[in-house]
This record gives C-alpha cells, structure tokens and sequence, in this order.
C-alpha cells in the first residue's frame, strides 16, 4: 500500500529499462548503463515543479520573454555508494546541478543506518534537494539521510529510488510525511535481511561488480 506522497513512474521506457536491470544475466556494465538512463528519465519527472521566470532573450529573428529556470540551482544527493549510479544519470539532464554526498550503510545485524561521511553545497536551505539511492528497502537509510539534510537547513527535499517496498514506504513515510518519494517500482515486499523482493539483487554490488 502507497503513502499518498509516492509516486510512480510508470513511463513504458521507464519500466521496460526497469525490466532489463532486473534480469540476473544482465552485465555489470549493461546494468550501469540501464541504470544511468533511467536516472535520466526519473530527473526529468522529479523536476517537473521547478520554478521558471521570464527573460528578454533575443532570437535570429527577434527579440521575447523566455522561461528559465528561476532561483539557487538544484541539489542531487547521492546516498553513497550505489546512489552514484542514478546521480550520474541525472547530471546528463542536469549538468548545473550542485552535488551532495552522504555516506550510509547499513547494519546488517540490526539493519540501522549508520553514516560515515556527509559532504553538502552551500546555501543548501535555498536550493530545492533531489536525493537519490536505488533501493528504498527499510527505509532506515533514507530517513537518516533526510534527517541530516534537514538539520543541514534543507526544506524542500524529494526522494528518487530505483525500487521500493511497502515497508520502507511506511517507514519513511513516517519519518518524514513532507517529503514527496519517486520511484519506478512498488516490491512486494522485503526479504528476512532485509532486501526487496522481487527487486533486482544489491543495487551497489551489480553497478560496480562488487559482492
């Protein structure tokens, strides 16, 4: 069951690239690149609300008010380390883009999040914040993050998964109920220890060929 702040994207390339990233046979480098489109496919539907403002420009023809995109520009956060797979593909799109970083993970014991590093652009509380992490699994991650973000002065913050559970939804959710979460997929659910089923296996490990 979605949180009324979820929302999936559902665009065919979208869930066709999805349906490739999840094959067991697909390869490391054919996953990275799966990955990075469909980062770039989920920036253009996370961005859809940016403020614009009108500019005097002038054509080969003649001159007229033009939109651009209006205040401090937009923050990616990357959740280390699998979070790089989808930032890169969203710098493409947005190449201006300040870029954050905040190291998390998880414990595989008590499955909390634990960080290690926390790295952010200035004026990060007049900037709209993109985070980004693959899996929304627990949830657990994904909070703390935001937590951090928010004490940094972030306030207007969005979370972008490749894939979520239900549980990681609520969990979230939870934690924090006014920040809008963009994913391709709804799981059915979470694994024992904690990975999303059916999912596509540890999101990190396929996009550097790590175990």
């Amino acid at each position: 069951m979605a949180a009324p702040n979820v929302t999936v994207a559902d665009h065919p390339l979208i869930q066709h690239k999805l349906t490739l990233l999840r094959r067991v046979e697909t390869s490391t480098a054919a996953f990275r690149q799966l990955l990075r489109e469909i980062a770039l496919l989920l920036a253009f539907e996370a961005t859809r609300d940016l403020a614009l403002k009108q500019v005097r420009i002038e054509t080969p023809l003649e001159a007229m008010e033009a939109p651009v995109l209006d205040g401090k520009k937009l923050c990616l956060v990357s959740i280390l380390r699998a979070g790089n797979g989808l930032l890169e593909g969203m710098l493409d799109l947005i190449p201006a883009a300040r870029v954050g970083h905040i190291g998390m993970y998880r414990d595989h014991d008590t499955l909390e999040a634990v960080e290690y590093y926390l790295k952010l652009p200035h004026s990060i509380g007049e900037r709209q914040v993109i985070v980004v992490d693959p899996m929304l699994a627990t949830g657990n991650s994904a909070a703390a993050a935001v937590s951090r973000l928010k004490e940094a002065g972030a306030r207007r913050i969005k979370f972008v998964a490749l894939v979520a559970a239900p549980e990681g939804i609520e969990a979230f959710a939870t934690a924090h109920p006014d920040v809008p979460i963009l994913t391709a997929a709804i799981d059915r659910q979470l694994s024992d220890i904690g990975y999303i089923l059916p999912g596509l296996g540890d999101a990190g490990d396929r996009l550097y060929g790590t175990k």
